[in-house]
């Protein structure tokens, strides 16, 4: 099996994600899991090496929603710095370059949630709104999901 495409650099990573955005009735599906329920992020996960970006984020929402979905279009491309908190990247600078894809979401979809994070850690879905006050990243999804645009936006946040 082909291995995620995190790879070591100096004294942290970089990581190469997908993320997809699942909207349905006004709000959007999001993952979360039980070593920090206290804040959401995207349905999506690490390119595997070999695969595109496309072919990523149909497996990861298959994988994390047990549904196999089409893609639209792509959205936003994501450059992000910020602190790994895993057990094995913790403190570890990790520069993430992530593609947001939006999904052809199914009239009758019902996900359901049989994913661990890769520090095996039981994983959830949940529907939010955009003005939810929980902690959800990327935080760019608050405002950019109120009216979706065709095209591609590109977003840095840096919270080195």
């Amino acid at each position: 099996m082909n291995k995620d495409i995190c790879v070591p650099c100096e004294n942290g990573f970089v990581n190469i994600r997908v993320g997809a955005i699942i909207l349905k009735d006004g709000k959007f599906l999001m993952a979360g899991n039980n070593r920090s329920p206290e804040y959401m992020y995207s349905v999506g996960g690490r390119i595997k090496f070999g695969e595109t970006a496309e072919e990523a984020v149909v497996r990861e929402v298959f994988e994390e929603t047990g549904v196999k979905m089409e893609i639209d279009r792509l959205g936003f491309i994501h450059e992000n710095f910020f602190y790994g908190d895993s057990d094995t990247k913790r403190g570890k600078l990790i520069y993430e370059i992530s593609f947001f894809f939006y999904m052809k979401v199914p009239e009758n979809f019902e996900p359901i949630s049989n994913s661990f994070t890769e520090d095996g850690h039981k994983e959830f879905l949940r529907w939010i709104s955009p003005d939810d006050p929980v902690r959800y990243f990327p935080e760019f999804f608050r405002t950019e999901l109120l009216k979706p645009q065709n095209g591609v936006k590109h977003f840095i946040t840096d919270n080195r």
